[in-house]
């Protein structure tokens, strides 16, 4: 099924299901996705040859003047976001200047929109790096994947690119001391003769686990909205089974937002 990519820097404001009005910034080529992940719900498409050359990245510079433009000019037509996004062709954290574009995009912030958020989604699996993690805690929502509590889930639903063991990574996740939002997409449907399924018990107990040693102060569940890779081999979840599970996480004292 169709797929698309953000053929710019700067894109929208549009409206998200989780945020708002939101602001997006893609620090990702835009002709290509660049992710180490490979996602088999992922909107933007599949990652394509990892051994491949990765398409031209905006540099710092190309950023802060496209997102001052974009700003100004909202300023000038009192248009204010909720919150600016690093979201875009795929993994956000893995642009070498991500920490000083992250600088630029709160000083930009401040003079236009003080009271926007600023938002990072992330697959998390850059967080073991210190400058990484200490951008990410500047922002005000960073938001962090966590799909499965399993190996073997994560190695189908994220198809990672890079050496990935779940313990490791909620250990990654417990370092930001609760100041990070815990992002996770529910599924449904086969690939390549396997069910995949990650709202059966023993999946959300195992999840639940985790939130409970991660303890963020948010966790925000979603299922598919838009075209996948896979196509009709995937399907929704319903949304009343999301609130039945977003409950389970409210009973451990945890904000909880749903997205159907």
């Amino acid at each position: 099924m169709a797929t698309f990519l953000f053929d710019r820097i700067i894109f929208g404001p549009v409206k998200s299901r989780r945020l708002g009005s939101s602001l997006g910034i893609n620090l990702l080529p835009s002709t290509s996705k660049l992710c180490n992940f490979d996602c088999i719900y992922c909107e933007c498409g599949w990652s394509g040859d990892a051994k491949a050359a990765p398409g031209k990245l905006p540099d710092r510079r190309e950023v802060r003047e496209a997102l001052e433009k974009k700003l100004a000019g909202m300023k000038e037509h009192c248009l204010p976001p909720d919150v600016i996004t690093f979201a875009g062709n795929g993994e956000p954290t893995l642009h070498p200047d991500f920490p000083g574009i992250i600088d630029d995009t709160i000083g930009l912030r401040n003079k236009y929109f003080p009271s926007a958020r600023i938002a990072v989604l992330s697959n998390s699996t850059t967080i073991a790096r210190p400058g990484i993690r200490e951008a990410l805690l500047k922002v005000d929502q960073n938001i962090l994947k966590l799909d499965s509590a399993f190996d073997l889930t994560v190695r189908i639903h994220n198809q990672p690119r890079v050496s990935l063991k779940v313990n490791e990574l909620i250990e990654n996740l417990r370092m930001f001391q609760g100041q990070l939002i815990i992002q996770t997409m529910f599924v449904r449907g086969t690939r390549d003769g396997v069910v995949i399924d990650n709202t059966v018990p023993a999946e959300i107990d195992a999840w639940l686990r985790a939130l409970e040693m991660i303890k963020p102060s948010e966790v925000m569940i979603y299922t598919i909205s838009r075209d996948t890779p896979d196509g009709s081999h995937l399907r929704k979840v319903p949304a009343a089974e999301l609130r039945e599970i977003a409950e389970m996480v409210r009973r451990l004292g945890i904000e909880t937002q749903v997205s159907a």
